[in-house]
């Protein structure tokens, strides 16, 4: 539920499925808006292991996971290193860490922040905070970063996600009582009081995402939940905020039905505005692990991504939603095929799913691991934790912050053109398209000596071969020799190409 207007800094996200002489796409599958925030890396500083969840509260941002130390950026694990037992929170100007360091004595899965960036609560596997006794959950105040007294409901198994409204805490997990009373992996607490509320929808298995509509009207739960109630429910439901009760989700529908070779679980959902975003993993192959967006009032779906490769964190932002991910297989979305390696970080047009321009990534920092689990943002950032361990083909572990600063990530370096002269008065240049990983529109212009040619728009992504444009440069002196240079721009860097000599027939 996040509520930024983000300013646009990059350039227009069009995909061009064919092109014509003067540059122009013939036909432009997503509107021409500019991605919320830059590719470039930012400074932060770095884990030890896995981030697993992120929070904002102003100019803080709340990370927690399987860590237990935190170091500088471009430093090696060990060095410079400081102890950060499972949480810790960060400066989100600078990437700096702040005081805030509470001993836990176990792993934290979620975190959530008030509307009104008071309070920060915290959910996980551990038992103890600071020496007193917290089952499973914990709030703090985000002023002093101290330990809310008496604020102590005990859960009995792992809280894997939270969301707070007004004075309600929801949390889900693989719970199956709080304070004694049973609650099947859904539950809601008062913020003033830590009191358990009636709220009970009563899950019949795990639950790995919570989200409220931004009129905090309606709470969106996602899993690998079958029914809710007793009453089927597939993945991902829309409930009551004071009965749980379900409303309709046909969005829901899209997610395969579980079977022994395909268990699709959403694990994560953000709103923004009237709409509902949920990232799925899928286990088993070819099983469903896409982004579906949804009506927040109707539940009816939108659009639908097919991406394969488990989408593990969903960021909605001005209008697009930024995936963490290992894709591996876009070509059902017009994008990527099979075996190009893996995007884990993406972003797609929230009006209609098409993929748009912004591709950074990371590494999964093993075998076994995915890379990006968590996203959170302040309204001008966009903050990323994971298992990865490189950001960019730069070190970096855990975490990382990419945001809307001027200037954003430069082209690629053009070639030299190459040029011919096999007709009288006449040159032939043509040069390739390169790539620029947060804009898919970028602006080539042709000099002849110090005089402009010829300009032309052109659209690429770093999974499409480059299209070559072909000029014919005439009314030339026969026997004149001369020199030809590219410059490309995303309307914020300039990128030159070495020259280019012909002598003219």
């Amino acid at each position: 539920m996040k509520k930024a207007v983000l300013a646009v800094v990059t350039a227009a996200a069009v995909v061009a499925a064919a092109l014509v002489p003067s540059g122009r796409p013939v036909e432009a599958a997503t509107p021409g808006f500019g991605s919320a925030v830059s590719a470039v890396k930012q400074v932060s500083w770095q884990t030890n292991d896995s981030v697993n969840a992120l929070a904002v509260a102003g100019t803080t941002v709340f990370a927690g996971g399987l860590f237990t130390r935190i170091r500088p950026p471009g430093k090696a694990v060990g060095q410079g290193d400081a102890a950060r037992t499972y949480i810790a929170a960060f400066n989100r100007s600078t990437g700096a860490p702040t005081r805030f360091a509470p001993k836990l004595n176990g792993p934290v899965w979620s975190i959530a922040t008030s509307p009104d960036g008071k309070w920060v609560v915290i959910g996980g596997d551990f038992t103890s905070v600071n020496g007193q006794s917290r089952k499973r959950i914990a709030m703090f105040s985000v002023a002093t970063g101290g330990l809310v007294a008496g604020w102590d409901p005990a859960v009995n198994f792992r809280v894997a996600a939270l969301a707070v409204a007004g004075n309600s805490v929801y949390l889900g997990g693989s719970f199956g009582k709080v304070d004694k009373a049973v609650r099947n992996r859904l539950a809601a607490v008062t913020l003033n009081t830590g009191a358990l509320l009636p709220w009970n929808p009563d899950a019949d298995d795990d639950v790995h995402a919570i989200d409220l509509s931004d009129d905090s009207k309606r709470v969106f739960v996602g899993g690998g939940f079958e029914t809710l109630q007793g009453e089927p429910h597939h993945a991902l439901a829309m409930l009551n905020t004071t009965t749980g009760a379900a409303y309709a989700m046909p969005a829901a529908a899209v997610i395969p039905v579980k079977t022994p070779d395909c268990d699709s679980r959403v694990k994560d959902i953000d709103t923004l505005g009237n709409k509902v975003f949920a990232g799925n993993a899928g286990a088993g192959p070819g099983c469903y692990d896409g982004v579906i967006a949804a009506d927040a009032t109707t539940g009816k779906l939108l659009w639908q991504s097919k991406c394969l490769g488990a989408t593990e964190a969903v960021k909605a932002m001005g209008n697009w939603v930024y995936k963490g991910s290992h894709a591996h297989d876009c070509s059902r979305d017009g994008g990527f095929p099979d075996k190009t390696g893996m995007h884990h970080l993406l972003v797609h047009s929230a009006l209609n799913g098409k993929l748009g321009p912004w591709y950074p990534n990371t590494d999964a920092g093993g075998e076994t691991l995915v890379g990006p689990l968590a996203f959170a943002s302040g309204g001008n950032d966009l903050w990323a934790g994971g298992d990865f361990t490189e950001v960019n083909g730069v070190p970096q572990q855990g975490l990382t912050r990419f945001t809307n600063a001027p200037g954003g990530a430069r082209p690629g370096l053009p070639a030299a053109p190459k040029v011919s002269s096999t007709r009288v008065h006449r040159a032939t240049v043509s040069f390739p398209t390169v790539v620029d990983v947060d804009n898919i529109s970028l602006t080539y212009t042709l000099y002849r000596g110090k005089t402009k040619v010829g300009s032309w728009n052109r659209y690429s992504y770093s999974w499409t071969k480059p299209t070559v444009t072909t000029f014919a440069d005439s009314g030339l002196t026969s026997g004149q020799s001369v020199a030809y240079r590219v410059e490309v721009t995303d309307g914020r860097n300039v990128r030159k190409s070495a020259t280019a000599a012909v002598r003219i027939r």
